[in-house]
């Protein structure tokens, strides 16, 4: 039982993106740590964080681990100093932005549909009796929500990265590599 709590709480932290919204990533901030979620001590808990595409929508860096990237974390052509750098032109920001708002609702959607997966999760594991078949079951619909969230995710950011021209992604790409990874 300690080692399904374990991966549970695993699979839940990996939803979770470090950073948050003005140099963040899709994450909305760390979360705090705690007993929520039903999973045991020591897991994220997220109840009163930001979802990760609402509001400002950072939007770089995926929920997977190393997962697609277009850039630093954060919107970062709303960095002027940045956007310059790289050579990002106005025609090119409005268009990242309207790629931005397109995809917001759908984004925001289907985090709350991960979410709603993962808290039916937590009381099938809490549970005095826990019933295997209806905890893998479930497993199986958080795995499949975080997968949908992903790759709407994955879509918007190869939009996104298709606004650039080569030159632009070559120097993301060197930016990106000089750069500590994020923890």
């Amino acid at each position: 039982m300690a080692l399904l709590a374990l991966l549970l709480g695993g699979s839940a932290a990996l939803a979770q993106g470090p950073g948050g919204h003005g140099g963040g990533s899709m994450g909305g901030g760390r979360p705090p740590m705690g007993n929520g979620g039903g999973f045991g001590g020591g897991f994220p808990d997220r109840r009163n964080s930001p979802p990760p595409y609402s509001g400002g929508m950072p939007g770089t860096v995926s929920t997977m681990h190393g997962g697609l990237q277009v850039g630093p974390p954060g919107r970062w052509w709303d960095d002027k100093k940045f956007a310059e750098s790289i050579g990002i032109q106005k025609e090119q920001r409005a268009r990242m932005d309207a790629i931005m708002d397109a995809n917001r609702g759908t984004l925001a959607t289907l985090y709350r549909s991960l979410r709603k997966e993962e808290d039916a999760l937590g009381p099938l594991v809490s549970a005095e009796q826990p019933d295997e078949s209806r905890i893998l079951a479930q497993i199986d619909r958080v795995a499949q929500a975080r997968a949908e969230l992903e790759k709407a995710n994955a879509r918007m950011l190869l939009g996104i990265r298709r606004e650039l021209t080569l030159d632009q992604w070559h120097k993301l790409e060197t930016h990106r590599d000089q750069q500590p990874p994020i923890e």
